[in-house]
């Protein structure tokens, strides 16, 4: 299939969906709508493989005479290798996705508007990275903002808290749209054409070039969840049905950071070679932050989506290395730092995806997302607990799986940097060195967390202890594990053909710094090497042992349950005594207390008159993102306060109406008639 061919089978797929979601009966309309969503994604595969090994010059040209003299050049659909990588990704997670989502969407998520939603969902995502112009980019991104937000607001009829969640995510994702479409008509008035080729022909530089870098920038950070932009993503993931949850995540927030990789190789290059130390701050910023208060939160969803903001950040701090690198004269380790982008973000996708399906999982079978109340889940629902556990080890960067090989791929361009090039980045890598060790570290805390705390240990609430009846008899819970069982071979699969998926990506960014070594691991030139396979059968080797020793032991000595005290309280203990997340999370909130401003409360209730012995002690914690607090709640009050100012004007007088229309009238003309 060419890329052409895959494209027009994307649209023809996407007609077919909309169709069938509108006219399919309830009870057959997930199956219907969703198996048409899962060819748009498996097409969207295809599209973006031919899109990488064989790229046309136009894929899909779709002229347009627009009235009006305004000029604009024929919309172009044709993805570039780098765009294939991109359709891949979304493909891939959206097929997973509409699969899960057979057997998970039911009521609101089911409905005629939210499998539509859904469709366009994925077109709008795979448009983005084959547009060729400015006007179809732009098109394929407000398609993706007004999807995800009419799924965002599935459930707002039954929770009072997704109304607010939706609303803030719309007006993120609009003024990601603003900025984008203010930068772009910069750039095509001063390249006299909207198509990327010619934009990047044109070698735009001066005032121009600079106010459009950070307007295009500000709008891709926005999509992306990058600090200080993203309070809307703790709020409408966690609030979305889980496989729309998984598909924002995995795949949506990528268009931010393959929009910033366009903007500062092809679009600007020029004009953010000084930006570059901004782009790194970026993504430290949001890698470090991010998983900071991913690790203290006891909400699976919240969690999952705060540790989004620490996976792109990851990948934005290798662009930016990358982009430091290539300032200082250092081109091999450069397209290290920039396949490491890449790698990030594939690795990414696929342990993003597992993990909020085996969220989506835990909250249909018990109705909870708080880790304080989950527990023992690894015995009622083996295959999450095995898929998630895998995914977890991916998002924890630990062997054999992609998140390491990302991760140390990433770490490698950092060290192997000469700081001796410049006084910046003889500062800016050992900074970024350190709190990349830090970021990776709370990494492996948070998810040893989520993971512990849902599927270990006893329950801690009825909810967890017995699982709905109606769920394990569901027909559509086969579905779900088939979709989430995938998910984890890839994250399994990509950390062992690390050499030539790393190969690949070298090829599309054009560099030639990693190469595959015979048995299929990474070759970084001048730099080392690491095989996932010797890694796996290595872990194989000492897991063995141990895993025998295990089955001898449990054989020769017999299982007995006493009562004795020193039973390890195994028999006595009470699922109070056991750890929480919030308890696990105390020394971290303790030793960044100062960035994380915790409210503790604190009630003890006295036995009678008694002042030692305690009848009731209540405490409770609450954690706030602190850049929502000091930088949102004041800029919101005051939007508030300009609003109501802004009413008095409406005064019902005709005659002011009027004023008001002619004075907006002249300051048009004005502006035209300027040279």
């Amino acid at each position: 299939m060419t890329a052409a061919g895959g494209l027009v089978t994307v649209l023809t797929l996407t007609g077919i969906a909309l169709v069938l979601a509108l006219l399919a009966p309830s009870r057959y309309r997930s199956l219907a709508s969703g198996g048409a969503s899962m060819g748009i994604g498996i097409a969207g595969i295809f599209t973006g493989v031919a899109a990488v090994t064989s790229p046309p010059k136009v894929a899909l040209l779709i002229p347009i005479a627009v009235p009006g003299g305004l000029g604009l050049d024929p919309l172009v659909l044709s993805p570039t290798p780098l765009g294939g990588v991109f359709c891949i990704v979304v493909g891939a997670v959206g097929a997973v996705a509409a699969l899960y989502g057979i057997g998970y969407a039911h009521g609101p998520a089911a409905s005629r508007t939210g499998w539509s939603a859904f469709a366009l969902f994925l077109l709008g995502m795979l448009i983005v990275p084959s547009a060729g112009d400015v006007v179809s980019f732009l098109l394929g991104w407000e398609t993706m903002a007004l999807a995800s937000t009419v799924l965002v607001l599935s459930d707002h009829a039954e929770r009072p808290a997704v109304r607010p969640a939706a609303a803030w995510y719309a007006v993120m994702t609009h003024l990601s749209f603003l900025t984008l479409a203010t930068g772009f008509a910069l750039l095509a008035s001063k390249a006299h054409s909207t198509t990327f080729a010619r934009i990047a022909e044109a070698g735009i530089t001066g005032p121009t070039g600079i106010s459009a870098f950070l307007l295009l920038l500000i709008g891709f950070a926005t999509k992306a969840g990058l600090v200080p932009l993203h309070v809307w993503l703790p709020r409408a993931h966690p609030e979305a049905p889980s496989h729309v949850s998984a598909v924002m995540s995995a795949a949506m927030v990528k268009m931010g950071v393959y929009g910033i990789i366009l903007l500062t190789t092809s679009w600007l290059p020029a004009v953010s070679r000084p930006f570059a130390v901004l782009v790194l701050a970026l993504g430290v910023l949001s890698g470090s932050y991010g998983i900071l208060q991913a690790s203290i939160t006891s909400d699976l969803k919240r969690l999952l989506a705060y540790s989004t903001t620490e996976n792109v950040g990851l990948a934005v701090t290798a662009v930016g290395v990358g982009m430091l690198l290539s300032n200082a004269g250092q081109p091999e380790v450069a397209s290290i730092a920039f396949v490491a982008a890449l790698l990030l973000v594939v690795s990414h996708a696929a342990f993003k995806t597992v993990l909020f399906l085996g969220a989506g999982t835990i909250l249909k079978a018990t109705g909870e997302r708080d880790l304080d109340r989950l527990g023992g889940l690894a015995r009622t629902h083996p295959v999450t607990a095995w898929t998630f556990g895998l995914a977890a080890m991916g998002a924890s960067a630990l062997p054999i799986t992609s998140g390491f090989v990302a991760e140390w791929t990433l770490l490698q361009a950092v060290v192997h940097g000469d700081g001796r090039a410049n006084t910046m980045l003889a500062l800016a890598l050992p900074v970024t060195l350190g709190l990349l060790a830090l970021t990776i570290g709370l990494g492996l805390l948070t998810f040893v967390k989520a993971f512990g705390m849902a599927f270990l240990a006893r329950p801690r609430s009825n909810a967890a202890a017995s699982p709905s009846p109606e769920f394990s008899s569901h027909p559509g819970t086969a579905a779900m594990g088939v979709a989430q069982v995938l998910g984890a071979l890839a994250v399994w699969g990509l950390g062992l053909a690390a050499g030539p998926i790393a190969t690949a990506l070298s090829s599309v960014l054009g560099y030639s710094g990693i190469v595959s070594s015979e048995m299929g691991g990474l070759r970084l030139v001048t730099i080392g090497v690491l095989d996932p396979v010797a890694l796996g059968i290595l872990a194989l080797g000492l897991a063995l042992p141990v895993g025998l020793l295990v089955l001898i032991i449990r054989r020769r000595v017999p299982r007995r349950v006493t009562d004795l005290a020193w039973g390890c309280g195994g028999v006595r203990t009470s699922p109070r005594m056991e750890y929480t997340a919030t308890s696990y999370a105390e020394p971290l909130v303790r030793v960044f207390g100062e960035a994380l401003r915790p409210s503790r409360s604190l009630e003890v209730s006295q036995l009678g008159d008694d002042r030692v012995l305690e009848s009731r002690v209540a405490f409770a914690q609450e954690l706030t993102d602190i850049v929502e607090d000091r930088w949102y709640a004041p800029a919101t009050r005051w939007l508030r306060i300009a609003g109501d100012q802004a009413r008095r004007i409406q005064n019902g007088s005709i005659h002011r109406y009027l004023g008001f229309s002619f004075a907006a009238l002249v300051l048009v003309l004005v502006v035209v008639t300027l040279p």
